[in-house]
């Protein structure tokens, strides 16, 4: 979890830093670079008898009638919130009725991870038509490499829809042709036009939250490195490591 993986990363760039290293932290999800880089809230454990009743409140009410509940705990959470995200409306009501505190003002008495000035970003921003490509060859791979047959025992065990491991990227498509409603054939198109978006959705957010990033549009490993030297804040890169 987040909150597991964040003191480990600080506590191993220390470590790096302290022998003289650079620490490089290489990731797709925006929300722990931005724990790294603002801090993250440290909310108090939520009793699960606590989080029982909010996801039965909201099961009952319906998000709608739900949502204008968390409003009035929460406002900012309650219309920052995507629609259909049962999970944090549910996340929301459950830390502000255990608390006291809404989320929102937890998430905003925090201090960054990482000490300003300490660290450079570097977002990979390669032409769309050359990141769709990795992204179809994405799905190939997972396929040879028995995703089906993933899929086909998760859905033996009668999971919840709800769980996130459900909602990786081709798990909901390839599901649909297990359960005989498409062809292998539509279940991958459709898999890769999703996975396509998901991209999308992830550049879309590092463009708009990380404008001061340093962008290399490269994805071949020489050019990268090129792209990579140019950025260095302090003096040219030493030489490339070998292929």
């Amino acid at each position: 979890s987040l909150h597991d993986a964040l003191p480990i990363s600080a506590f191993d760039s220390a470590d790096i830093a302290a022998r003289g290293r650079p620490a490089i932290v290489v990731g797709g999800t925006g929300l722990y670079f931005r724990a790294l880089t603002d801090g993250l809230a440290d909310i108090p454990q939520v009793p699960e008898t606590q989080r029982e009743i909010s996801s039965l409140l909201y099961a009952a009410q319906g998000e709608p009638e739900f949502r204008d509940v968390l409003a009035a705990l929460d406002p900012a959470a309650a219309a920052r919130i995507e629609v259909g995200d049962r999970q944090r409306l549910i996340r929301a009501h459950a830390v502000a009725m255990a608390t006291g505190k809404s989320l929102t003002a937890w998430q905003t008495d925090t201090r960054p991870t990482l000490a300003p000035g300490a660290w450079r970003g570097v977002v990979l921003d390669p032409p769309r038509a050359e990141l769709y490509d990795r992204c179809d060859a994405r799905l190939s791979v997972m396929v040879e490499s028995g995703a089906l047959d993933e899929v086909a025992a998760m859905e033996t065990r009668g999971l919840p829809a709800s769980l996130p491991a459900l909602k990786a990227l081709g798990y909901r498509e390839l599901a649909a042709h297990l359960r005989g409603e498409t062809s292998l054939d539509e279940a991958l198109d459709a898999a890769r036009q999703e996975t396509r978006r998901y991209a999308k959705r992830q550049m879309t957010w590092f463009r708009n939250q990380t404008p001061d990033w340093g962008r290399v549009e490269a994805l071949e490993p020489g050019a990268q490195w090129d792209q990579l030297a140019a950025l260095a804040p302090s003096g040219p890169l030493r030489d490339p490591p070998p292929p």
